[in-house]
Parts: structure tokens; C-alpha cells; sequence
């Protein structure tokens, strides 16, 4: 494997002092999943310092470390790279990373989706050319410049997910990415928390475009309503190439029919002048949605459709975004729908079109298992009750809830809906896993910080069958 990082390139980019020679095929901030011949950045955080696992990672085949200050016992000539501040560093890497490449880059941000649709893209553009993308949700202030570290320099495209959860830290990060292609998935009321009001939270992601320079594009959901505001955005940043993607007539990346069945879609889209026809093998309509994005950014790249087209018929769902178990339970079995990684309303709405187009098997059941959705501010009781009309609407026919927030749906149900409430996930666990019987399809879906994960853990501990092919 050629070396991503040399100590003189390492040097040149930080700023750093270092005794060498080595070279690094990766970049790791953590000893536990690092691998052989990694660069180790020992940064800090809130609880733990990096600077704490330098020993440990050099036994796991560390090649050097990138530290603030030389840790104690470790033995005498340590490939230490002696940087003032590990984080700035870091972005220094990514910088480096970055404008050493000439890949072409695509940044992703918004409210639902990103991690969906940069997964979709890298697929999308792998069968292209050398392609790197963020690995899982790596979006933030250490996983966007962890992420750019990481890019070999002979990438042909780059996907990067780019998050937030207050206003200016998309702007920073932008700068790090410098898209060439900015995506926004949509806006919807997701961290209200820390935003006063929806259309503060379409001008956070817009910062997006602070990276790009006039001749990039910008690739937008126009059936979103705050198509407009972002399109603004765009045009006074000088980007003059705006693709509008949706079922809107006004989208350049236009879905013109699809059929959404319980494991997949069948689309067909207007991609600027042509008609292109593909399958997207996970189901729900806001994969169709991510689709109609990832062609649209393929598009602005110049890229090849077709591919991009075969590629959505290979899409595999992530851990708790909508993997799908075969679990044993006497008698028979349970389908289970894991959604717990994160949840906002509008995902809460996907994620129950999804279920609702699950059948169940003869004498099963729809049920939902739902957790607070965090971080809505004021309106966080108002968002949760409001989950009983598309509740019903996806003929669910129980709802078990976690959480103080979903107490607000729990009462909203009828009384025949109502499954059962916890304040916490580990307490329902039992209670569901007792509750299943064979032919039920239940689905989990919470914020992260709602722990519902560990309802998926509890009901996983059973002997299950294998995963079916159209199910992983």
C-alpha cells in the first residue's frame, strides 16, 4: 500500500517537529479501531485525552503519533510528531489532503439524509474512479478534517458528510471540503433546540457554499419550501449553477413516476433532457428522494448517469438506518426494522411510510417503537404528539414509546394503539420481547441519546436466522 502521509509531508502541513522517517497508509484518532501502519492524532475531548492511548496505540502498530505533548514511559526515540494544538493539526492534515488531491468533491449536508445519500454517491461514483467518502457519520469538527486525512491523493471523487447542530460550524468545516458540488438534502425542524425558528436552521446549512468558489454547483431539494432561501444563498455566494432535484415540475432532476414496494423502488426520473430508469433496493419514498440528489450531484460532476443508475440497485442499509433481522421468537418469527440511530419528525414520518408498506406475515402486527426525538426546543412536546395522525395512517396497530417527550404521543393514540411506555429503553426491552408474536414487523426508531439501540440489542440476543439477501 503507498503511504498517504511521509514525516516530511506531516511536517509541511502542521507545522510540527518530528524525528523520522516514517510513513502512514492511515490516519487514526482512536487506539481502539486503529490499524497497522496509522498515523495516531491524539486529540482531546470532553472526558478523554488522546495523549492517554499513545502507548497503546504504538502496540497496536502505530507508526508515530501526533501529539501536543510527549507522553510519559514511552520508549526513548518514539516517532512523536510534536504539534502545538492536535485538533488544529489535524485540520491542517485535511487541508493538505485536500488541495494536494484533484479529486473532484462533493460536500453533503442537511436535515434528514446525509449519511443515506453520501453513502448512495460514493456507490454511485466507486464504479467511476478511486472514489473515498466519510466513513459512517463522521461530519463533525474531528470526523469532517479525520475524513479529508484520510484521502489518498490519487482519488478520483471525494464524498464528505458535513454536519451541525449550531450555527457557524458548517462554515468551518465547508472551508476544510471546499466542494465542488454543495448537496442539501432538505431542511426540516431538526435541532430546533438550538435555532430559533426553521428558516435559521436552512441558513446554517447554507453555510455550505462559504467553501465553494463561483463555478460550483449547488444541488438543492426543490420541493423543500425553503428552496428559494437556500437558492438565494447560493446565487449571493456568486454560484451560478443550481440543480434543482424533486417531483416538482421546476426540477431539473425530476422524478416522473415510482412504485415503492416493501423492500425496494422502481423509478423513473427526467435527469436534466434524458429519461433514466433504475431500481433503488431499499424502500421508501425518501430513498427515491436521496436518488433524485445523487443523480443530480452526478450530474453537476460531469459523471456517468448510467453507472450511477446500476449503482442504486446495490444500496445497503447501515446499522439502525433501516437494517432489517429475521428474529426467532416461539412459535415463529419477527421481522425487525432497526431505525434507532437517530431520529427528527420527518424521518419519524419516512420511517413509518416504510412500515406501513411492510407487510405482515398471517396473525402479525405493525408495531412501532419510538423514542424522544432531542433537541426540538420549545416544540418538542407540540412535534411528538403530532406523530399520532401519521401513526395511524401507516395502520400501525401498536405504539410503544420511550421517553418523557413521547408520553405526548402515548396520550395522543387511542387506547387501543398504545403498547405499553418507559421512561427508558432498557426498561421496554423485556416488555416488547415478551409482547412479539410470530408475523408481527416491528420497527425502532429514537434520537441516538434515546438509547433505543439497545432494544434492537436485547431483541438480537435470541437465536435469529439469517439476514434475507434483500434485507441487509
Amino acid at each position: 500500500m503507498s503511504a498517504l502521509w511521509t514525516t516530511a509531508e506531516a511536517i509541511a502541513a502542521t507545522g510540527g517537529t518530528c524525528a523520522g522517517p516514517w510513513e502512514a497508509t492511515g490516519v487514526s484518532i482512536d487506539s481502539r479501531t486503529l490499524v497497522r501502519g496509522d498515523l495516531f492524532v491524539a486529540l482531546r475531548g470532553p472526558s478523554l485525552d488522546g495523549h492517554d492511548f499513545v502507548e497503546a496505540a504504538f502496540a497496536k502498530g502505530a507508526v508515530a503519533a501526533m501529539v501536543a505533548r510527549a507522553p510519559p514511559d514511552l520508549p526513548q526515540g518514539a516517532p512523536l510528531l510534536l504539534v502545538d494544538d492536535t485538533l488544529a493539526a489535524l485540520e491542517a492534515l485535511g487541508r493538505a489532503a485536500r488541495r494536494r488531491s484533484a479529486a473532484r468533491v462533493v460536500g453533503v449536508t442537511g436535515s434528514v439524509g446525509k449519511t443515506g445519500t453520501k453513502e448512495a454517491l460514493r456507490r454511485a461514483l466507486e464504479r467511476q474512479g478511486p472514489t473515498v467518502a466519510s466513513a459512517a457519520s463522521l461530519n463533525n469538527h474531528w470526523g469532517v478534517p479525520l475524513s479529508l486525512a484520510r484521502m489518498p491523493r490519487d482519488s478520483r471523487f471525494g464524498v464528505f458528510e458535513i454536519g451541525m447542530n449550531h450555527p457557524g460550524e458548517i462554515d468551518r468545516l465547508a472551508r476544510l471540503v471546499e466542494p465542488d458540488v454543495a448537496v442539501i438534502t432538505t431542511i426540516a425542524p431538526a435541532h430546533l433546540g438550538y435555532f430559533r425558528s426553521v428558516e435559521a436552521i436552512a441558513d446554517a446549512k447554507a453555510e455550505i457554499f462559504n467553501g465553494m468558489t463561483a463555478h460550483g454547483t449547488a444541488v438543492l431539494n426543490a420541493d423543500n419550501p425553503h428552496f428559494s432561501r437556500l437558492e438565494a444563498a447560493a446565487r449571493a455566494r456568486g454560484i451560478a449553477r443550481i440543480i434543482g432535484f424533486g417531483a416538482t415540475p421546476r426540477a431539473a432532476v425530476r422524478l416522473v413516476d415510482s412504485h415503492l414496494y416493501s423492500t425496494a423502488s422502481a423509478v423513473t426520473a427526467m435527469v436534466m433532457d434524458d429519461v433514466v430508469d433504475y431500481c433503488v433496493s431499499l424502500p421508501g419514498r425518501h430513498w427515491v428522494m436521496n436518488s433524485l440528489a445523487v443523480m443530480a450531484a452526478v450530474k453537476a460532476l460531469n459523471a456517468d448517469i448510467g453507472a450511477a443508475a446500476v449503482a442504486m440497485a446495490t444500496l445497503e442499509p447501515l446499522t439502525g438506518r433501516g437494517r432489517r433481522h429475521r428474529v426467532a421468537i416461539a412459535g415463529g418469527e419477527v421481522l425487525l426494522i432497526d431505525e434507532s440511530y437517530n431520529a427528527n419528525p420527518d424521518s419519524m414520518r419516512a420511517a413509518l411510510e416504510v412500515l406501513a408498506a411492510s407487510e405482515p406475515r398471517p396473525g402479525g402486527r405493525r408495531i412501532a417503537v419510538l423514542g424522544d426525538m432531542l433537541e426540538l426546543g420549545d416544540r418538542s412536546l407540540e412535534l411528538h404528539a403530532a406523530l399520532a395522525r401519521p401513526v395511524l395512517d401507516a395502520g400501525v396497530d401498536l405504539v410503544y414509546t420511550v421517553g418523557r417527550a413521547m408520553e405526548e404521543l402515548d396520550r395522543a393514540l387511542p387506547p387501543q394503539h398504545r403498547g405499553g411506555h418507559a421512561a427508558g429503553a432498557r426498561e421496554l426491552a423485556p416488555e416488547l420481547a415478551a409482547a412479539l408474536r410470530p408475523g408481527d414487523v416491528a420497527m425502532v426508531k429514537g434520537s441516538l441519546g434515546s438509547r433505543m439501540a439497545e432494544i434492537v440489542q436485547h431483541l438480537l440476543k435470541a437465536e435469529r436466522k439469517p439476514a434475507l439477501a434483500s434485507e441487509v
